[in-house]
């Protein structure tokens, strides 16, 4: 299993970059000094201007990779979907009690990011961050019609339908699946951005994770569901 995840590579949809920044050492070096730079200053701050004067290149070079920095970002997200993806896989395959794999999958989608050693350029932790700040970005857009045809946000709508999967392996009767999964996913990032930033708003803290919230409702509502 280690040698088969150390040569993972997550699939981004090709419309989303105009190169693959995994196929040159520049490109892997925009990918983490993106992270990087996002999660100090912000999405809004950020510039590939910025961003070249922080790698030692010109700015025309990063637009050979992504033609904005939106699309930058929609990278970004898709490779963290894509990551959590692999996890919801690896840390659910074998368990065979449906509850158990519920339970297990919403940790993954819902728990503290670690730093995982198969991706040394991708700082997970900070992409996380960024995603709990910055991730809505990504779709609020007048163009998110156009972008969801091209499939820009497989990743995304993946891991949703994986867990619902799930969810539907719990109890088959239940009919909100798929609405039930997707505010699992979103419900964590807006708590752990409250703990962040609107600590009077949760009752999630230091001691209470997002993860045992969401386990806690989604089993009383799936098996209480009529």
């Amino acid at each position: 299993m280690k040698n088969l995840l150390s040569n993972l590579k997550i699939e981004i949809p090709t419309g989303i970059y105009i190169k693959d920044p995994e196929t040159s050492d520049l490109g892997k070096r925009i990918i983490e000094h993106s992270i990087i730079l996002i999660e100090e200053i912000g999405f809004d701050s950020f510039t590939f201007k910025k961003l070249g004067q922080l790698i030692g290149s010109n700015e025309s070079s990063i637009y050979r990779y992504f033609e904005s920095k939106h699309k930058l970002l929609i990278y970004l997200t898709s490779w963290y979907w894509g990551w959590i993806q692999y996890q919801l896989v690896i840390e659910t395959y074998s368990i065979s009690n449906p509850k158990e794999k519920l339970i297990k999958a919403i940790e993954v989608v819902t728990k503290t990011t670690e730093q995982d050693s198969n991706f040394s350029h991708i700082n997970e932790v900070l992409l996380n961050l960024i995603i709990i700040n910055e991730n809505s970005k990504s779709y609020l857009t007048k163009e998110v019609d156009t972008e969801n045809k091209e499939g820009v946000f497989k990743l995304y709508k993946n891991v949703v339908k994986r867990l619902a999967e799930i969810i539907v392996n719990y109890n088959n009767s239940y009919k909100h699946s798929l609405t039930l999964a997707s505010t699992i996913i979103e419900g964590a990032l807006q708590q752990e951005f409250n703990k962040q930033h609107f600590k009077s708003l949760t009752n999630c803290d230091s001691k209470t994770s997002p993860t045992s919230f969401f386990i806690d409702i989604t089993l009383k509502t799936v098996t209480n569901d009529r």
